[in-house]
Formats: C-alpha cells, structure tokens, sequence
C-alpha cells in the first residue's frame, strides 16, 4: 500500500479519484487544491505518490511541479489531465512527472498507469546494477 497525496483544483475529482486509489489499496493520506500554499502540509503527509491537475500549462503549474520535486525528490509524481498531448508530456516529464492518469478516470487504467509506472521505475534502478555485475563477471 502506497500512500498517496492528490492535488486537484476541483473536489469532485479529488473525490472519485481518492475512491480509485482506496479501493486500489492505496492509502490517501491527504487532498488538496493546487495552491504552492499547500506544499508545506504536502511535505508534512510524507507522501510516496502525488498524484496533481496542474490544468493548462502555464507557469503557475509548472513552478508547483518544480515546487513539489524540490520538496520531495524521491515522490513518484502523475500529471492529472483531461488533456494530455505530446508537448504536455515532454514538458512534465522535464519537471519530474513519471505517470499521466487521464479523466474521466478509469479504474482500471488509474491503477495498472500507476503499477506500470513503478515497475518501469524498478527496472531502471536495477538495470544497472545487473549490467555492473555482468560486466564484472565479464573481466574476471
């Protein structure tokens, strides 16, 4: 069970998305709107996943993104979009979005974007390790 931060500007979403998560196994610890005010109580909740709306790109949105890494860098972080286009994910991907959950949520899409997106992460950590190790062998 992941604990899980969701940041949304509407409470309706906040709602159905905490009920996806929930019912997923995941503990939602707290909600919020997209306000930088709430990054202090967000650090506070000591989250392993945000999930945020950040809605259009703009500025504002992009500095809660910068905000939300640099207070917690080792956060996964999913992008919560009803619009997500390719310069959308090249651009949030830049600020440290690992995942993108589309509304209308889909709970079975909700919840095999978030377990797909940490085993892909696994990998990546552990692929060099293994490579290290063959290579070891390798000379030896």
């Amino acid at each position: 069970m992941l604990r899980v931060v969701i940041m949304d500007g509407s409470a309706v979403a906040r709602n159905l998305l905490g009920s996806v998560l929930t019912n997923g196994g995941h503990e939602v610890v707290g909600d919020s709107n997209t306000s930088l005010a709430n990054l202090a109580r967000l650090v506070k909740l000591k989250p392993q996943i945000v999930c945020v709306d950040i809605g259009e790109l703009s500025e504002e949105g992009l500095a809660l993104l910068d905000a939300i890494r640099a207070a917690l860098p080792k956060v996964l972080m999913f992008l919560v979009s009803s619009k997500i286009d390719a310069e959308t994910i090249q651009v949030t991907q830049e600020k440290g979005v690992q995942g993108f959950i589309v509304k209308p949520f889909n709970t079975v899409a909700v919840l095999a974007t978030i377990r797909n997106t940490i085993l892909k992460i696994a990998k990546q950590q552990t692929r060099p390790a293994d490579d290290n190790g063959s290579g070891a062998q390798a000379s030896a």
